[in-house]
C-alpha cells in the first residue's frame, strides 16, 4: 500500500513538472470518450435498425454494458481525481470567466457521466422484463411501471442530449486552445507528448504540398 501511494506521488511530481495531467488521469479521459463514442454509436445504430430484432438487441446489450463500464470509469476518475490526480492550473493568461466555464464544463459532464447509465437502467428495469448484461441474463427484477418508465426514459434522452452539448463545448475550447490561442491548455491533456504547434505546422506542410501537387496536375 505505502509503495503504491509513494507511485502516485512520483507520477503527479512528473505530472507536475510536465505541466500535463498525470498519466492515470488521461489513460481514464481517454477510455471514457471511446466509451462514450460506443455510446452514442449503439444508440445510434439500434435506432437505424429498428427495435425487436436480435441485432437490435445484441446493440442495446452491447449499449447498457458500456453505459455500466462509463459509470465504473466514472467513479474511478472521481476518486482518483480526489485523492492522487494531478490537475495542472489554468495558464495565467486565461480569464476567470472562461476558468469558471471550464470547471462548469467539466462537472457537468461528470454529473451527467454518473447519472445516464442510472436513468437508462431505470428505464430497463421498469420495462419489466429480463435483459442482457455483459455475459449474463438478468431476470425482470420489477414489475412494468410504464408512467415512471417513462419518466426514467425522458430524463435519459434529456441527458443524451445535454451530455452531447457539453461535449461539444469541451471538444471546441480544446481545439480553440490547442489551434488558435495554442496556450498548451489541449496539450496538458494528450495521450503523448505531442506539441500542438508541431501538428498544426505538419498539417499546414501537407496542404502545401497538396496544394503544389493539384497546381501541377491541373496546370
Amino acid at each position: 500500500m505505502i509503495k503504491k501511494l509513494e507511485s502516485s506521488e512520483a507520477l503527479a511530481v512528473r505530472a507536475a513538472k510536465s505541466g500535463r495531467f498525470d498519466p492515470t488521469s488521461i489513460v481514464l479521459h481517454w477510455l471514457t470518450v471511446l466509451l462514450i463514442i460506443g455510446q452514442f454509436t449503439t444508440a445510434w445504430l439500434h435506432e437505424a435498425v429498428g427495435h425487436g430484432t436480435s441485432l437490435a438487441l445484441a446493440i442495446l446489450a452491447a449499449h447498457r454494458t458500456m453505459g455500466v463500464l462509463t459509470w465504473t470509469v466514472g467513479l474511478a476518475r472521481l476518486a482518483w481525481r480526489r485523492s492522487f490526480a494531478y490537475l495542472p492550473p489554468f495558464p495565467e493568461s486565461m480569464p476567470k470567466l472562461q476558468q469558471f466555464i471550464a470547471k462548469a464544463n467539466e462537472y457537468g459532464l461528470y454529473v451527467l457521466l454518473l447519472v445516464q447509465p442510472v436513468t437508462g437502467l431505470g428505464d430497463v428495469v421498469l420495462h419489466g422484463r429480463p435483459f442482457t448484461l455483459f455475459i449474463w441474463q438478468v431476470p425482470a427484477l420489477l414489475a412494468p411501471d410504464p408512467a415512471i418508465r417513462s419518466l426514467f426514459q425522458e430524463a435519459h434522452e434529456f441527458g443524451a442530449k445535454a451530455l452531447l452539448a457539453l461535449i461539444g463545448l469541451h471538444a471546441g475550447a480544446a481545439l480553440f486552445h490547442g489551434l488558435v490561442l495554442r496556450d498548451g491548455v489541449s496539450q496538458r491533456m494528450l495521450p503523448l507528448s505531442v506539441s500542438i504547434s508541431f501538428l498544426s505546422a505538419r498539417a499546414s506542410a501537407v496542404r502545401l504540398l497538396l496544394g503544389t501537387f493539384w497546381n501541377k496536375i491541373t496546370s
